[in-house]
């Protein structure tokens, strides 16, 4: 396993259930590591629009977080903060909120039987659920799949609990691939060399490289954004929200801003001046409270942000994990994707193949 972030961990941690002997070697927080900038969504009300396979992926997720969540604190003794209670996003202008709505019906025309139930709601049913809104919010769309996280807790409950199911885990050791061949990989790593006959891509942006090396096509790129977090206040807001959500210990977190920077992780005043001003006019009362902490991350943008699962034509045995919704997928990851890995094909998973990416000669 080339990352340890949490996709990385969580299919490590699949893999170990499933009985394969894994070492996961991990760059360390020198890497562009999504993971510790994560909001800690659980989120399936805005996935898979245009693609039901994504959907599914994200709801099937969703629904087995609970599951996981359990089974991550009795292995660990880590409690991830995990909790349900389902997700509004809120708006401030029609438009916005009529695009939103279009959206959501899509989703559920293209939801089949599976379905997707969502509700707008209006001022004040709106109030009943989420308190404190300020005037200028004038509706907000809640759907019963979503919920949080705690993701810094979730990756050292996967990180203990796969260690405890026998995982060899190396930080601080970034890979360099040896040799590639079917079914034979040879990778130095931290002054070592590990050989398996299997390896599995898991390293966010820098598995654009790496995938090379096994003869596969993984056009990501990173994505900026950048997240505040404010002192604790008394708790009040049960769900999240889209951009906003409070943590247990009682702090906000506030964030969605998407920037195409390259691999430039620093923050910027004007971006987050204007995450704080939306803040603001959903939350007037979060004027009155300080600010703690800022920071960037990069995300992992796929051409059509849908995720990567592949395994490598030329070298049989070479698979990559991409995307960039690691909180919401962990759940698939570990009880789906890890077990397909482990049987050796990716069954039931072809929407998300690199073939997507091949180019097209149109006569």
């Amino acid at each position: 396993m080339l990352g340890g972030g949490i996709v990385g961990c969580s299919i490590a941690f699949g893999l170990a259930r499933a009985g394969l002997a894994v070492t996961v070697l991990d760059e360390g927080d020198v890497a562009f590591r999504t993971s510790r900038g994560s909001f800690g969504l659980i989120w399936t009300q805005s996935k898979g629009v245009g693609c039901p396979d994504y959907h599914f992926l994200s709801r099937r997720s969703a629904d087995a977080w609970q599951e996981l969540a359990d089974e991550l604190s009795m292995r660990s003794g880590v409690d991830t903060g995990f909790r349900r209670p389902g997700g509004v996003s809120l708006y401030t202008d029609e438009p916005e909120l009529e695009r939103r709505i279009a959206l959501c019906g899509q989703l559920a025309a293209e939801a089949g039987d599976l379905g997707f139930d969502y509700q707008v709601l209006r001022r004040p049913e709106l109030d009943a659920l989420v308190p404190g809104l300020g005037p200028r919010v004038i509706a907000g769309v809640y759907t019963r799949y979503d919920g949080d996280a705690n993701p810094l807790a979730l990756m050292r409950a996967l990180n203990g609990s796969m260690q405890a199911m026998g995982v060899r885990y190396v930080p601080q050791a970034k890979a360099v691939f040896k040799s590639a061949a079917p079914n034979a990989f040879a990778v130095s790593a931290g002054g070592d060399e590990y050989r398996a006959p299997k390896v599995v891509l898991a390293a966010g942006v820098a598995n654009k490289a790496l995938a090379t090396q096994v003869g596969m096509n993984v056009p990501v790129r990173p994505q900026r954004g950048q997240i505040i977090i404010t002192e604790r206040a008394r708790q009040f807001l049960s769900l999240p929200t889209w951009i906003i959500r409070q943590m247990s210990e009682g702090g906000f977190l506030i964030g969605d801003s998407k920037e195409e920077v390259g691999f430039d992780e620093r923050t910027s005043a004007a971006v987050l001046q204007d995450i704080a001003r939306r803040a603001v006019l959903s939350f007037p009362f979060l004027a009155s409270l300080r600010i703690v902490r800022t920071w960037g991350a990069l995300r992992v943008m796929s051409p059509d942000g849908l995720p990567i699962y592949d395994q490598s034509e030329r070298c049989p045995g070479a698979f990559v994990v991409t995307c960039h919704s690691g909180v919401t997928l962990t759940a698939t990851h570990a009880y789906h994707v890890a077990p397909a890995i482990a049987r050796g094909a990716l069954v039931g998973l072809d929407s998300f193949s690199t073939r997507r990416f091949d180019v097209q000669t149109v006569a």
